[in-house]
């Protein structure tokens, strides 16, 4: 299935129902904590994960209600696929028995297992064929790499971090620097895996096409 093609009824109804669990995950820990002295608003808007997730409950609502065919929602649209594929792995790597705000089981298993996987198989679902280009690459990555700059220039300024990787009060600036290149590293890889199923899957669709409509 390409861009211009119209998506199936039941897969928009599907976006829609974990868009709005997507929002319900998003929005419970804030309104629950909301007067809590320690709970920092700001803090929770900081993570990855919760940014991440709120550009996928965008494109699942947006996807399941509206179904937008251009290629720069698509674009959008592979990239946010690529930053839940980053947010499920680097939990599942680093931050499974790691402290990230979210004591609440069913909020994590959503935000960093469910809409993960929910995007990916969207992606392969309503695949897109796209090209893979430096341009696309880059710009897909822009995102992650201001969220790096930002957190570590605000990581001393409040004396607090995300994520272990990124807090170099525990490992020294070396070693960060170190970790973060091999992250680069591997969200580059990602990316290209995320453009190269969608055209693999977008291929595979129409050849199924043509040879159920000869």
């Amino acid at each position: 299935m390409n861009a211009s093609s119209g998506t199936p009824l039941w897969i928009r109804a599907l976006r829609v129902a974990f868009g709005v669990l997507g929002v319900v995950a998003l929005v419970w820990i804030p309104l629950r904590n909301v007067d809590t002295a320690t709970f920092s608003t700001a803090n929770y808007f900081s993570y990855f994960t919760i940014e991440s997730n709120i550009l996928a409950a965008v494109v699942l609502l947006i996807g399941g209600l509206r179904d937008p065919r251009g290629h720069r929602w698509q674009v959008f649209r592979g990239a946010v696929t690529l930053y839940m594929v980053i947010t499920g792995l680097v939990y599942a790597v680093l931050l499974a028995n790691i402290d990230v705000m979210l004591t609440d089981k069913w909020i994590n298993d959503i935000q960093h297992r469910v809409i993960p996987i929910v995007l990916f198989v969207d992606w392969l679902l309503v695949p897109v064929a796209l090209n893979i280009t430096a341009r696309l690459i880059g710009g897909w990555l822009l995102y992650p790499l201001v969220y790096g700059v930002y957190s570590l220039l605000r990581g001393p300024i409040v004396d607090w971090y995300p994520y272990p990787f990124l807090d170099p009060r525990t490992q020294g600036y070396g070693p960060l620097a170190a970790g973060l290149v091999v992250l680069v590293a591997v969200f580059v890889l990602l990316a290209y895996g995320v453009v190269a199923l969608g055209g693999v899957a977008s291929r595979w669709r129409r050849s199924s096409a043509t040879l159920s409509n000869p």
